[in-house]
């Protein structure tokens, strides 16, 4: 279990409070697939994913970016037991959708970069320490089922 302290715990709710997800979610997913191509394998129905600009452009990846933040409310709202909250997701990633565990990283690295672009020097240094240990925590939890 993970210990956080009132200060962390107020800072992911601020981050989270104060984020546009329809801007952040597809800008955080459309990077994770031009910076790592290889991750494009998983969103073969979405269609034309051919360059950055039809990544970026794509109703499709704007939606699932937005529905991933959403996804992310549910740590925000149970912090206290990220691995039970998303069991279900980490099965369906693993299991059905076959998802390599590492891509959970690669997205995460992504969503740090864009939020961090987004916040300019509210970005502190403790502030990404708090933001980067939350999804360390998401993405153990997101990975258990791989395990």
């Amino acid at each position: 279990m993970v210990e956080w302290t009132d200060i962390e715990r107020a800072t992911i709710q601020e981050i989270f409070t104060n984020m546009n997800y329809e801007e952040v979610g597809p800008a955080c997913l459309a990077r994770c697939l031009i910076v790592y191509p290889w991750t494009q394998r998983y969103f073969g129905n979405f269609g034309n994913l051919y360059n950055a600009t039809a990544i970026t452009t794509n109703p499709m990846i704007a939606k699932h970016g937005i529905t991933i933040l959403h996804g992310l409310d549910r740590a925000v709202k149970n912090m206290d037991d990220i691995k039970n909250t998303y069991a279900e997701l980490s099965e369906l990633h693993s299991d059905k959708l076959h998802v390599d565990p590492d891509n959970f990283r690669l997205l995460s690295d992504c969503l740090t970069i864009v939020i961090a672009s987004k916040m300019g020097k509210s970005f502190t240094g403790e502030v990404q320490a708090t933001f980067q240990k939350f999804m360390a925590v998401v993405v153990s939890a997101l990975g258990r089922q791989y395990h």
